[in-house]
């Protein structure tokens, strides 16, 4: 149900569907970055800048997919 809520979630909200593209491309760097064999001090500090971003977008995220399934129970 999780999985089915999160596909509707993106096809009719516009703010999850921002949320998800953004935590995407936070996921992208951080792939890039964790992929290097060495991170600089300055890759290092966005790498952990990246990951609360990352968090902060995922509880975002799941509060809007409580609400609405909330909503849906009601």
């Amino acid at each position: 149900m999780a999985d089915s809520l999160r596909e509707h979630l993106l096809a009719s909200d516009e703010q999850y569907r921002r949320l998800a593209h953004e935590h995407l491309a936070y996921e992208q760097r951080l792939s890039a970055l964790i992929g290097q064999s060495r991170l600089s001090d300055d890759e290092q500090i966005e790498e952990t800048r990246l990951k609360k971003l990352k968090l902060r977008l995922k509880d975002e995220m799941q509060q809007i997919e409580r609400h609405r399934s909330a909503a849906s129970a009601a």
